[in-house]
């Protein structure tokens, strides 16, 4: 008999314990319904306080081989899996929440003008904008809004249209680049709590 189990990167449990084959991984049995494999326990959760766990899928290799001598296991996921147990499901308080937003966004916003302002200082774009009015018209006219307005219009335009993600009508379905810098964030997270947890499994 052959066994596909697909382990997830991490995983998060409310209260529970006991940890099944199911809650870790996919799994699928040629042959006959993976149910009674799902039930497998893989792992007990020790002490009753919120903590991460590492879960190596030679864990679940070998919790699947006493179950099934024979079988032969094959691994199409993860190496290592992350249980965040927590005792009890987390309140969220809205009011925290929105004013950890706000301080985010006046943070982002005053270092984005800031950038946005000392790259226009170095390249003294309104001494461009004063020659290219002077070009096309012929006058000398310090910031011409003519040109300063439309540019300040285009560059709010370009940053939503770059980030594709200040409303519902989105111009693709691609992952936004924010979407993309949070997920490339937590699998590195992942990764550097997985180090940590093997390092401190050797040392013990």
């Amino acid at each position: 008999m052959d066994i596909y189990i697909k382990p997830a990167e991490k995983v998060q449990l409310v209260g529970k314990r006991e940890v099944l084959l199911r809650d870790v991984a996919e799994v699928f049995l040629s042959g006959q319904t993976a149910g009674e494999a799902e039930r497998l326990v893989v792992f007990r959760i020790p002490e009753e306080r919120k903590k991460t766990y590492l879960l190596s899928v030679v864990d679940l290799i070998q919790v699947l081989h006493r179950k099934y001598p024979n079988a032969a296991v094959s691994n199409v996921g993860e190496t290592d899996i992350l249980i965040e147990y927590l005792p009890q499901a987390e309140g969220r308080n809205l009011l925290w929440v929105w004013t950890k937003v706000a301080f985010v966004s006046l943070v982002l916003f005053v270092g984005a003008s800031t950038t946005i302002m000392c790259f226009h200082s170095d390249t003294q774009l309104p001494l461009i904008f004063e020659n290219m009015y002077y070009l096309f018209f012929e006058e000398s006219k310090e910031v011409p809004k003519l040109l300063s307005i439309p540019y300040s219009i285009g560059l709010g335009l370009g940053i939503i249209v770059f980030f594709n993600h200040f409303s519902k009508i989105t111009l693709t379905q691609d992952p936004t680049p924010i979407e993309i810098e949070m997920t490339t964030y937590e699998k590195e997270t992942n990764a550097s709590v997985i180090d940590h947890l093997n390092r401190r499994k050797g040392g013990a």
